[in-house]
């Protein structure tokens, strides 16, 4: 949830960042359009490997169609899908930032409502009861906007702002599941529970898809641990050993399940399961699983204090 409105005048330090907060908004915009029309190289290369790995002749053919697609769009500069998600920002925020929240929630958001107008996209956001559209694809709550502060890392200098822009399309993120186990039902339980989710979806979220996965926690954040792990890049693991055991054996299990490409058929259900957990209570395990369809749009973009910015995945 954005952080609330901040009223009090801006202090010279606030001012000092105004180019900063100009560039968060050019950032915003051109993380989702770049998001929505250029896919990440570790998922360009993981449906190569799917392809090259696959032996359902039905299989290879959408898997074809799928990395056509991909070329097709970054040539002539259009969209991967015509479905422009619910535009969701994770924004890692170093230690030393000087940036106020509530300004940067404000540009992110502007943002977000030009490269609508500006492209133009399509308008997905309504409201839930009338159904209105509100013609920009930002809202109440939206886009919706999660924070972590961070120490700072190889990609994110200490007194900077990171911006990872996630479209989530309808078909994937209504293939959303949580459920709250008891430490007796144990690890069995949770992997069973994630791939009877995966076989629930089917075809709908588009697969092969990434399979993202919450473990502990709370509720809530569980949910938006799932999230975050489907922003992770291909091929990397949990950096603890026994959840990365275990992400190794829901892939493997997962594309045992003969859904294939599309939900017809074949070998390659999953292009991975990314795994972000939390330690949780006691009495209790909860498990997310978000799913992100076979176009694992995502595009991020470092922002400093000085306003400069440079863009990545």
């Amino acid at each position: 949830m954005p952080p609330s409105s901040d009223t009090r005048p801006p202090s010279a330090r606030d001012v000092a960042c105004t180019a900063a907060y100009v560039a968060v908004e050019e950032a915003a915009k051109q993380t989702y359009l770049r998001a929505l029309k250029v896919l990440p190289p570790d998922l360009k290369e993981a449906l190569v490997r799917a392809r090259a790995n696959e032996t359902d002749p039905g299989a290879r053919s959408f898997l074809d169609i799928m990395l056509e697609n991909v070329a097709v769009a970054e040539r002539d500069d259009n969209l991967v899908c015509q479905d422009t998600g619910t535009v969701v920002f994770w924004l890692e925020v170093g230690e030393d930032c000087p940036l106020n929240l509530a300004r940067v929630s404000a540009a992110v958001k502007k943002g977000v409502e030009r490269a609508t107008l500006e492209h133009p996209l399509r308008p997905n956001a309504v409201h839930p009861v009338t159904r209105k559209n509100t013609g920009t694809n930002t809202g109440r709550y939206l886009p919706a906007m999660h924070y972590e502060s961070v120490a700072g890392h190889a990609s994110l200098p200490v007194d900077a702002l990171k911006l990872h822009c996630l479209p989530k399309g309808s078909g994937s993120e209504n293939m959303s599941f949580l459920r709250m186990f008891v430490p007796a039902d144990g690890v069995r339980a949770v992997k069973r529970f994630v791939l009877e989710c995966i076989v629930e979806a089917g075809p709908k979220p588009c697969p092969p898809t990434v399979v993202g996965v919450g473990l502990g926690g709370t509720a809530d954040l569980c949910a938006a641990l799932a999230k975050k792990a489907v922003l992770r890049p291909l091929g990397t693991r949990s950096d603890d050993p026994a959840v990365a055991a275990l992400e190794d054996e829901l892939l493997a299990a997962a594309n045992e399940l003969g859904i294939g490409p599309m939900g017809l058929g074949g070998r390659t259900t999953a292009l991975a399961v990314n795994i972000e957990w939390a330690h949780t209570h006691i009495t209790q395990n909860p498990v997310s699983v978000n799913l992100q369809c076979w176009a694992a749009r995502r595009a991020s973009a470092v922002v400093t204090p000085a306003g400069e910015v440079t863009y990545g995945f």
